[in-house]
């Protein structure tokens, strides 16, 4: 009986090991823009080689990172990866409130990293207005800017 309670223990230790990904650590965090908070949309942050995590934003410009709607807040891959802000807000069909500069909307011109090290609950994502051409949130229909 001890030989197979100990094959058993040593098998747990072994699986636990072998891991088949990054290790995932739980973030949470703020959105702010000229130090105020986002209070619309979702933060994307997406790890090379591995699952996006995303999270919508809070009114008080919080999220908590998941890699799936199902995850419940599994968090993100340990490193330095590429992150995007889409903060918009469906007002009808046609037409979105922009919270955030549009560059921000894409892992690809954003040039927003975030460094997760391990557990948070109080990483600080920066956006800023400076430099966008627009002084706030403004409202987009499909013709154009309002």
């Amino acid at each position: 009986m001890h030989r197979i309670l100990s094959s058993f223990a040593l098998l747990a230790v072994m699986a636990g090991g072998c891991g088949s990904g990054p290790k995932m650590v739980k973030v949470s965090g703020r959105v702010l823009i000229d130090g105020k908070p986002v209070e619309h949309g979702f933060v994307q942050v997406a790890p090379d080689g591995y699952r996006a995590a995303m999270a919508p934003i809070g009114k008080d410009g919080r999220f908590t990172l998941s890699t799936s709607p199902d995850a419940d807040g599994d968090g993100v891959a340990i490193g330095t990866h590429p992150a995007a802000v889409i903060a918009l807000e469906n007002l009808t069909p046609g037409s979105q409130r922009w919270h955030a500069p549009k560059k921000y909307n894409s892992i690809t011109t954003s040039n927003l990293t975030v460094v997760i090290d391990g557990t948070t609950d109080d990483l600080v994502i920066n956006l800023t207005w400076k430099d966008s051409g627009q002084k706030g949130p403004y409202v987009e229909s499909s013709g154009g800017r309002e």
